[in-house]
């Protein structure tokens, strides 16, 4: 019998404020202060995921901004990647909403960026044999086949000529590819960039995809992009959906403190002597994004847990009654346990 750990957050979405909170005096960034609260949690885990809701396009010339944009562009200093591993993760989906900000080449160097740091990848390609490999880990003997899809790219059109760059929502392709892969592996977790933002319950069109592809093999579902909490929901000991982890790293979204609310997802998976593996255990550790002055002036973002940080003793009564309100919060949406 053979038993590992999956941790999963949602959107990273390292923005303006928090880029700046990690510039040093020389001009390097560094994100490890970010994250380092959340580290123990997250190389805890056997496997740990996350959506890169941002780019890395570099300073170059190639660094162009996509005008045709809906919404707003994201870039970020390559620094990030290498406190992205150093934190733990293993693995980051790339295909959301905000991965053609830059265009065909700011979606490639971020592959580049992201391979330099040693962390997986699936979502976009570079190539189209890129595009038709998919990602398998295989943790301490079971395998797990990872496949990551996105609803839009905020209109900003992939080119005619590239379409395997982004991996887009197209039930029949999905479906195909599903069932590929359970051919190949023990478990199939789809991480899927859909939903409305802002709506802290899925929509009809998320329930359904979820239910078509857990009926055609896949096991786990993750979704982002509502940047904001959702439900989770399980069926059994082989399926199981979390319609939005929320935001891991974000400012605040419309004036709404629960757009810093996340949780690090926990799935303990078991593979018997038979081969036949089950999820066994569910459980989360809340977590928000807070932004304070420390010694010196200095303004500093962290991503925290929650629990953790209410047995401080000396929090003020105001950020303890923050912290109270984010967790009452996420214990309310995700109905668990």
């Amino acid at each position: 019998m053979t038993e590992i750990q999956i941790a999963a957050v949602g959107d990273l979405m390292v923005k303006r404020y928090i880029i700046s909170d990690a510039k040093q005096s020389d001009g390097t960034y560094s994100f490890t202060p970010l994250f380092a609260k959340v580290t123990p949690y997250l190389r805890q885990a056997d496997l740990t995921i996350g959506n890169l809701e941002t780019t890395f396009p570099g300073n170059g010339r190639e660094c162009r901004k996509s005008l045709r944009s809906g919404g707003p562009t994201f870039k970020c200093p390559d620094e990030l990647a290498p406190a992205l591993k150093e934190a733990g993760f293993d693995v980051l989906v790339t295909a959301n909403n905000h991965c053609m900000d830059y265009g065909a080449s700011g979606l490639i160097r971020t592959l580049r960026v992201l391979d330099r740091s040693g962390i997986d990848h699936t979502g976009t390609s570079r190539s189209v044999q890129e595009s038709k490999r998919t990602l398998i880990k295989n943790v301490s003997g079971i395998t797990i086949g990872i496949l990551s899809y996105t609803a839009g790219t905020n209109r900003i059109p992939v080119p005619i000529q590239q379409p395997w760059l982004v991996n887009r929502i197209e039930t029949n392709k999905i479906l195909r590819e599903i069932r590929d892969l359970k051919k190949k592996v023990d478990l199939v977790l789809l991480y899927m960039h859909f939903g409305k933002e802002y709506q802290y319950t899925p929509n009809k069109r998320q329930k359904q995809l979820a239910s078509l592809f857990l009926k055609n093999g896949a096991n786990i579902v993750l979704g982002s992009h509502p940047h904001v909490l959702q439900p989770i929901s399980v069926q059994g000991k082989k399926k199981f959906v979390s319609y939005s982890l929320g935001n891991f790293v974000s400012t605040k979204l419309k004036n709404n403190p629960f757009t810093q609310s996340g949780i690090i997802l926990t799935l303990t998976i078991k593979k018997d002597n038979n081969g036949n593996t089950s999820i066994t255990d569910i459980n989360y550790i809340p977590t928000c994004v807070d932004r304070r002055i420390i010694k010196g002036g200095k303004q500093i973002s962290e991503v925290i847990p929650i629990h953790d940080t209410l047995k401080n003793t000396d929090l003020i009564t105001e950020r303890r009654n923050r912290l109270n309100r984010m967790l009452k919060h996420t214990i309310d949406i995700l109905k668990w346990p």
